[in-house]
């Protein structure tokens, strides 16, 4: 990778995984994943299924990131950030991105329809919430946040998967999602810091352009608070152990150290904060719920 979020080399196979930023798949995924290790406890997990859920989420991820490269393209073009992105910079044609956004779209159903019937009926309205993200920003500051409730999908998916049916407490679910949500919500918040001046001039709604840097990083960090205190609700209704609080413990620290990285007078340091240190969250959380499923 060129630098963490960009594949390197000029085939087609690389233009279309720089097209979605594919690397960041690793956000959210692994959160999948620990929507599969929570199932467990309710059901048998196959290999069968840990791939289509895979599957369904990469699928979904690039449809709704192709889809807001479509509908974002001329924002892109007029943004000195983006305008290399692969629209702009005629690297792809709108009508070539149109037929992957619909091929991944196939695909996701397809994906759904594999796992159970739960997740086939459940797949239009979650299509429909990553697919709506992309207007969000034209008439709302809290485009973050529903930003955020799409990735929180991917863990709900990823038990349903496996179980069937809804989590036993009914709110164990809803916490996840809205530690997912909160968590992204509050990395996006602190990427749109780069955006500012751009969005203001171009009547685009992100909070920091609303509110100011620094309004916007106390509530980056207040989300980011609630991430916490959702995953320790998670655990508490899972009857998770130390290994588990381990992890959040250390998922904890991860987010104090991302919002070091990140001053109002100094955005250097933005990418670092928002791909390496999510990236390592993520991943690291989710070992840490793997290992308390099988040694805990």
């Amino acid at each position: 990778m060129a630098d963490g979020q960009t594949i390197a080399g000029g085939s087609r196979l690389v233009r279309y995984a720089n097209f979605v930023k594919l690397p960041h798949t690793v956000f959210a995924l692994p959160f999948a994943m620990v929507g599969v290790t929570l199932a467990s406890y309710r059901a048998v997990v196959s290999w069968q299924v840990i791939g289509w859920v895979v599957v369904a989420f990469t699928a979904a991820r690039f449809a709704a990131m192709g889809f807001n490269r479509i509908v974002d393209r001329a924002y892109d073009a007029k943004n000195p950030r983006t305008a290399m992105r692969e629209i702009p910079s005629g690297a792809m044609s709108v009508k070539e991105a149109k037929a992957l956004v619909i091929a991944a779209l196939l695909l996701f159903e397809l994906a759904a329809w594999k796992l159970n019937f739960l997740c086939y009926v459940l797949s239009p309205f979650a299509l429909s919430w990553v697919l709506w993200y992309s207007f969000t920003k034209r008439f709302t500051r809290w485009s973050h946040l529903v930003l955020g409730l799409g990735l929180g999908i991917a863990p709900v998916g990823g038990y349903l998967a496996v179980t069937g049916v809804w989590s036993n407490p009914w709110w164990m679910l809803v916490a996840l999602a809205g530690a997912v949500m909160c968590w992204t919500g509050g990395f996006d918040i602190l990427y749109a810091l780069q955006d500012i001046d751009f969005d203001r001039a171009n009547g685009l709604h992100s909070l920091p352009a609303k509110v100011g840097a620094q309004n916007a990083l106390v509530i980056a960090r207040g989300l980011h608070v609630m991430t916490i205190v959702l995953l320790a609700l998670v655990g508490y209704a899972t009857g998770e152990g130390i290994v588990y609080n381990i992890g959040l413990g250390v998922a904890a620290g991860l987010l104090v150290f991302e919002h070091t990285l990140v001053h109002p007078d100094d955005l250097s340091r933005v990418d670092k904060a928002f791909f390496t240190v999510n990236m390592a969250l993520s991943s690291t959380f989710f070992a840490f719920v793997l290992a308390q499923r099988i040694w805990g």
